[in-house]
């Protein structure tokens, strides 16, 4: 653990006490969850120089608005103050020892141990931000030193608190839930994480506990404390986001409800909660009560339009699901003018959504999908120091519009909805799935009647995968099957499209896990896992590889793993 250089600053005339602190800070979260923004971040700025919790919670405000707008300038300001809440924090910390070694000398505070839960918070939010705005190895070091740092300060002050039961001061319940958050977070994350990219990140050899996570960010949220936002915040991404795009999508969408409940009933307004209880209706199926929730998620505050643009990107997807091609075009259209995260994807989009359109039909605002397709490109760009995994695959399937006669994708929307995993959202309602067969058989059988070209063995193993998965959805497993295995018999054919693979072999692979052909679906994960590289969207079908074996409770690395606390 890092010493301090400067004795721990004390309460006096004008600093506040630590529990003056504390119920200022939970006040100004409140004014936050209501959607009063602006109220927050001046409540909290006002002693981010002298307090620790408001120097850390300003800067958490700020970190969240960073990672929504993704924006390089706003990254590097979260970031400064970040870093200078981390300074704040240092100066209430001992100088030296360890936490077990000061409370056998009687010489610890209550103040001190805030301090290291504060500081250890700031570092692992500064390691978030780290990697985010840098894709070189440096950053990836910097970020995994901080991340080290911060762990050892959380197993620290997890095993004094289980050591020392009567060594609670007036605020306890609150570094109780800084611990829970820190612990249940590190776990949670590490878990989803394959080991080949811990190695990149200097964690190689560790592996988180997720049920342990899980269970320690649930303490966190369900008690009444600071960082009970924090930890619900965290559990309702990975339960309607993470354990989809990063996951088999088996998102516990029950958990979640459960999690929701008390905060809706609070913040009945509250734009962030608005927001989940849409993506919680979106993943049970329920398709037109989550655009309802989406469109009161916008209308509920203005201050923030990054909330908007949120909302916009799961209206996009709602109406995919419903087939409703102009309306999901509207919202695209929508990001592409306001949001800066990626207006290639936007763009892209927009064009997606066209070419969906019965030739003849007129288009929205006299665009024309060809003309869209081969702007893409010039739309690229870095965010924090990296172009998206998912900006890239629309540039490189945007280049078959180049030429002055393209040829068309097949289903351009439905395959970047895969890479979203959205063909498990919409297996709750039979409809959906039904009406998106259609749609493939119909490309398929237009694929078919168009003459040969070198991208038809690619589009039609696309189409294969697709399908395979809407006849998965209607349990029709033998025919699902079929369809993946076909694909895979292709692999040697494919010129463009190598991706299809390690997919279709995870697609099989968890369809004989429905199966109850565990050995099978072992070694084809294992085979998917190992056996290609440097294909499009790898780390996200890596993380989906890795969580399907972890259901499996099967092997997921080539190397023993130690469990993190």
């Amino acid at each position: 653990m890092s010493n301090g250089r400067d004795a721990p600053v004390a309460a006096g005339p004008t600093q506040p006490s630590l529990q003056a602190c504390l119920e200022e800070c939970m006040e100004a979260l409140d004014l936050f969850l209501n959607n009063h923004f602006n109220e927050s971040l001046d409540k909290l700025k006002l002693r981010s120089k002298e307090s620790m919790y408001h120097a850390l919670i300003y800067a958490t405000v700020l970190e969240m608005q960073a990672m929504m707008t993704f924006q390089q300038e706003d990254l590097v300001s979260a970031g400064n103050t970040m870093k200078s809440a981390q300074e704040v924090c240092q100066r209430f910390r001992k100088r030296s020892g360890s936490l077990a070694s000061r409370a056998a000398d009687d010489d610890l505070s209550e103040e001190e141990l805030h301090a290291e839960a504060c500081y250890a918070e700031c570092l692992i939010q500064r390691a978030a931000l780290t990697f985010l705005q840098d894709e070189n190895m440096v950053s990836f070091i910097k970020g995994g030193i901080k991340v080290r740092s911060s762990y050892l300060i959380y197993k620290e002050l997890h095993s004094f608190i289980e050591s020392h039961s009567s060594f609670k001061g007036p605020n306890h319940k609150h570094l109780e839930g800084g611990v829970a958050f820190g612990i249940g977070a590190f776990n949670l994350t590490l878990s989803l994480f394959p080991a080949r990219i811990l190695k990149v990140l200097e964690f190689a050899g560790f592996s988180g506990d997720k049920e342990y996570g899980l269970c320690r960010l649930h303490q966190g949220a369900t008690s009444h404390n600071l960082r009970s936002m924090l930890c619900a915040l965290l559990l309702l991404c990975y339960y309607t986001f993470l354990s989809f795009i990063l996951g088999t999508g088996e998102g516990d969408v029950a958990d979640a409800e459960k999690l929701l409940k008390p905060f809706r009933l609070r913040y009945p307004h509250g734009a962030i909660f608005l927001f989940f209880a849409g993506r919680v209706e979106e993943i049970k199926g329920n398709v037109d009560e989550a655009v309802a929730l989406f469109e009161d998620g916008c209308k509920a505050q203005q201050a923030w339009k990054q909330f908007h643009h949120m909302c916009y990107w799961e209206l996009m997807w709602c109406f995919t699901y419903k087939r409703h091609w102009k309306m999901a075009y509207f919202y695209a259209d929508l990001l592409s003018q306001e949001s800066r995260w990626s207006k290639a994807m936007y763009v892209y989009m927009k064009a997606a959504c066209l070419s969906m359109l019965p030739e003849r039909e007129a288009r929205p605002f006299g665009e024309n999908e060809v003309d869209l397709f081969r702007q893409v490109p010039t739309f690229k760009q870095k965010i924090a120091g990296k172009s998206p995994p998912t900006e890239k695959f629309a540039i490189r399937k945007a280049r078959r519009y180049r030429a002055s006669k393209p040829v068309r994708l097949p289903v351009p929307v439905l395959e970047m909805m895969y890479m979203w995993n959205g063909f498990s959202m919409i297996s709750k309602q039979r409809e959906l799935t039904e009406g998106m067969l259609d749609t493939l058989l119909e490309a398929e059988r237009t694929l078919q009647a168009a003459a040969e070209n070198e991208y038809t063995l690619d589009d039609s193993c696309l189409l294969l995968l697709l399908k395979g998965l809407c006849l998965k959805n209607q349990s029709r497993m033998q025919a699902a099957e079929q369809c993946f295995l076909q694909v895979y018999s292709s692999e040697k054919k494919l010129k463009f499209d190598h991706y299809l693979i390690p997919n279709t072999l995870l697609e099989l692979g968890l369809l004989y896990i429905d199966t109850g052909r565990r050995e099978q679906a072992v070694k084809l994960l294992q085979k998917a896992k190992n056996n290609y590289k440097e294909y499009s969207m790898e780390s996200r079908t890596q993380f989906r590889i890795h969580a399907a074996l972890c259901k499996l409770k099967a092997d997921t690395s080539d190397q023993d793993e130690i469990t993190v606390l």
